[in-house]
């Protein structure tokens, strides 16, 4: 299909399997803002955020990850769905997102060894004894086959609380080096039992995890995933990654959200290749689920070559920041908003709350200086 400029924001969606309709290609990308309580549980003020860019024309809006087990928590204020107490908060996110006619998606999550034990009490867990900085005595435990199927357990049960809470879909976190990029990678996985090894083995505890949501979810609940299909320092390479999403393609996964970081970047190991990331993918696996990619998209050229490259859907993050509306006025030709840097109170006007906006100073040149 050819894409128009004029037609990015206005061009309808459907996902293949379930037939849900989207009202344009645009996807909120989930985005760590620290605004929950420390229980877990879903503040009024993120509540008040993530409908800002639903009320902004967002297809889909995916909520920052959230940890399917207390042991899995990766920082201060992260959203929980480790227990019923988070249902009740969480349907008032979905309730008050639907209005909009957006999809509404939770992002499941566990940090292994990125799992702090000052934060969790516990010294973090990962597919091999593997150093980290949040432990301790500086090193994170193998898990064990038990603890294995009780984080298969715990993503299930987390997708279940999806269901009761009203969100159209779930997507699994693995990327960015957190747990189930740490079981795909031949560094951080060294076993060599069935959950190592081979990527078919790496690459297990994915499928087992995905399977087991599908036994417990409705046959209209969405299910994806969101991968880095490269990361060098815990060895995922781009073939591992055509093995993982061909394996989730068999066992009709929903959509595979393609973390690019940038969508113009050149593979790692293939440099002299002119292909991005999604091109890879595009190119080399047949029978594809729906493909969304995100990386380094500010402007609606960047939105209309992510649709040239291959991908279905593509989503932001940084942009939606500062601009909760980018989804209605993507179709605008050649509409590309400033970079910055911003300032406090234009942040607090398109509802970001004090945490956050403490936490986009760690960003370089996105707040102003104001000392």
């Amino acid at each position: 299909m050819k894409h128009k400029n004029k037609s990015i924001h206005s061009e309808k969606f459907i996902f293949p399997r379930t037939g849900h309709v989207l009202k344009n290609r645009t996807v909120l990308a989930a985005m760590t803002n620290k605004q929950s309580y420390s229980d877990g549980t879903l503040s009024e003020v993120e509540l008040k955020w993530l409908l800002r860019r639903a009320k902004g024309g967002f297809g889909i809006i995916t909520t920052a990850a959230a940890h399917v087990s207390k042991e899995g928590q990766g920082w201060d204020g992260e959203i929980g769905i480790f227990s019923d107490s988070h249902i009740s908060n969480l349907k008032k996110l979905t309730s008050e997102v639907k209005k909009t006619g957006s999809l509404i998606f939770l992002q499941l999550f566990h940090g292994g060894m990125r799992s702090p034990q000052k934060i969790t009490g516990k010294k973090p867990i990962s597919s091999s004894k593997n150093k980290t900085q949040e432990s301790y005595d500086g090193m994170t435990k193998s898990a064990s086959k038990k603890e294995i199927n009780q984080i298969i357990k715990d993503f299930s049960d987390a997708a279940e609380r999806c269901v009761k809470a009203g969100f159209d879909g779930v997507e699994l976190h693995g990327a960015h080096g957190y747990l189930l990029s740490q079981f795909l990678g031949n560094k951080t996985n060294r076993r060599s039992d069935e959950w190592g090894g081979t990527i078919q083995g790496r690459s297990k505890i994915i499928i087992d995890i995905f399977k087991a949501i599908k036994k417990n979810v409705p046959d209209s609940f969405i299910v994806g995933i969101r991968i880095s299909p490269e990361i060098k320092d815990i060895g995922i390479t781009l073939r591992d990654s055509f093995s993982l999403i061909k394996s989730l393609s068999q066992n009709r996964i929903d959509f595979i959200h393609v973390s690019c970081w940038d969508i113009y970047a050149r593979s790692i190991e293939f440099q002299e290749n002119p292909n991005t990331l999604t091109e890879w993918i595009i190119k080399n696996i047949k029978d594809l689920p729906t493909i969304i990619t995100t990386g380094n998209i500010w402007s609606s050229i960047d939105a209309l070559n992510s649709l040239k490259q291959g991908a279905d859907l593509f989503g932001v993050a940084k942009v939606a920041i500062a601009y909760p509306d980018w989804a209605n006025k993507i179709s605008l030709k050649n509409y590309n908003p400033p970079k910055g840097p911003f300032t406090a109170l234009q942040l607090q006007k398109v509802d970001l709350g004090d945490v956050f906006i403490d936490y986009m100073r760690l960003w370089k040149g996105f707040i102003k200086n104001e000392s």
